[in-house]
């Protein structure tokens, strides 16, 4: 980090020492509120005439960070930011997730400001109001058709990854980033190899910075790193969440993403039949077979509708056996199927164990 170069800088520790006491109060508060001075390079704009900066980041990786102090940069229209925005739109998956995280969260706008810089919200009006006219407008990637109308100078789009009508959302706010010389938009998420974030890697004139987890373990909890990496290093889901990495289709896959985010649907129509089904792994721990458990309908166009996947792993049978029966009893389902070349009296046991009516 730039901080430590200047502390570095010093002759003698004791000339540093010296130089940090003689800091009064308030140029503590200045340091501290410096982002300049604590970013990693991958969290600042990058250089280029861009209209989308996408952040690719594991877990704790530091890119809602990023993300807001973009946006308090092109609020308060500071150095090596767009020109200063007066209307910016912030955009999460929920409304939930726009107060907890982009608002109000640890790295969220409100916290990253010092006292004076702080924005107040309007949670009513779902906005945040900076001292110097700029309005954050905040919008729920749920309700495309909130971004209809509005117009902006500015965006910051958070977890995009997890947007269910990604594509739609993101096209709405496109019309709205009007305003202004140099309109510009930052879009922060963990990778998912969604339609939209495919699309905006694709895109030669996204500007992409990558970051994984542990660029930014002098930030997380002492032995978070340890623990999780030993857990899931090398995995699929590890080189996702905690490598950034965008992890296509497997080429052995029966089901591409594509073609699973094709055939998604809000809700399920009028069903004839539901069923649950569990395919029991012959062990339990760590370094078993997952347990299979999803649910489908057979809805009254013929068509087939898959409710739920609860897969577990490394359960045991008295626990798989209880959320596969918990799972029937949620949807009502007519009957529960099990695979039984584990084992099937077994299977019949445990189960019968848990609800010796169910069928």
């Amino acid at each position: 980090m730039r901080l430590r170069s200047v502390l570095r800088s010093f002759a003698t520790n004791a000339e540093r020492d010296s130089q940090l006491a003689a800091l009064t109060a308030r140029d503590v508060a200045l340091i501290e509120g410096d982002w300049a001075l604590w970013a990693r390079r991958d969290q600042c704009p990058p250089a280029g005439d861009w209209t989308t900066w996408l952040v690719l980041g594991g877990r704790g990786a530091g890119k809602t960070r990023a993300g807001a102090e973009w946006t308090r940069g092109v609020a308060l229209g500071r150095p090596g930011f767009a020109p200063a925005a007066g209307r910016i739109a912030l955009v999460a998956e929920t409304y939930a997730d726009l107060r907890e995280v982009m608002i109000d969260g640890p790295s969220g706008l409100r916290a990253i400001c010092p006292g004076p810089e702080r924005p107040r919200y309007e949670p009513t009006r779902k906005r945040l109001l900076f001292r110097n006219g700029a309005v954050a407008h905040g919008f729920s990637a749920e309700d495309p058709e909130a971004l209809r109308g509005p117009q902006f100078d500015a965006a910051w789009c958070d977890e995009i990854g997890k947007w269910r009508h990604g594509e739609e959302a993101w096209d709405m706010l496109q019309f709205g980033l009007r305003l202004g010389a140099r309109p510009r938009q930052v879009a922060t998420t963990t990778p998912r190899a969604t339609p939209l974030v495919k699309r905006l890697v694709a895109d030669g004139a996204v500007a992409v910075t990558r970051a994984a987890t542990k660029a930014n373990a002098a930030n997380l909890a002492p032995g978070f790193l340890q623990a999780v990496v030993g857990a899931y290093a090398g995995t699929r889901l590890g080189r996702q969440e905690l490598d950034g990495e965008l992890i296509e289709d497997r080429d052995d896959a029966l089901w591409s993403r594509e073609a699973v985010e094709r055939a998604r649907v809000a809700a399920a129509p009028a069903l004839r039949r539901i069923v649950a089904a569990v395919d029991p792994p012959a062990s339990s721990g760590k370094s078993s077979d997952a347990c299979g458990l999803v649910a489908a309908g057979l809805g009254e166009d013929g068509r087939v509708y898959v409710l739920a996947d609860e897969t577990l792993q490394g359960a045991r049978p008295e626990l798989w056996a209880a959320r596969a029966v918990a799972l029937w009893r949620r949807l009502e389902a007519d009957a529960l199927v099990a695979e039984v070349n584990q084992g099937g009296e077994m299977v019949r046991a445990v189960i019968s164990g848990v609800d010796p009516s169910i069928r």
